[in-house]
């Protein structure tokens, strides 16, 4: 399980991200470095991490359901995933 901290400060990088995209668009589309270059560091949406919605966990990230390894082999084996069936040869 991630810290707090780690999951508050990825959601104020979203939240900077979001508040300072079309400015970044319209200082890229002028190539107006030094603009882009005062803009806060968090407002760069490279800074972003994927993270499990569930634990907060970085590694093992799945995209497409938005979750870790771990959470997403339990869920898939409580059956809480629609779509998803457990393999068998």
């Amino acid at each position: 399980m991630a810290r707090e901290s780690w999951k508050e400060r990825q959601k104020r990088r979203e939240k900077t991200v979001a508040k300072y995209a079309e400015i970044r668009k319209e200082l890229k589309d002028k190539k107006d470095y030094e603009g882009l270059a005062k803009l806060p560091r968090d407002a760069s949406p490279t800074r972003l991490k994927n993270r499990c919605s569930i634990t907060g966990r970085a590694h093992g990230f799945i995209r497409v359901f938005g979750i870790s390894r771990i959470v997403f082999r339990e869920f898939a084996h409580r059956g809480l995933l629609p779509g998803v069936r457990k393999a068998s040869y």
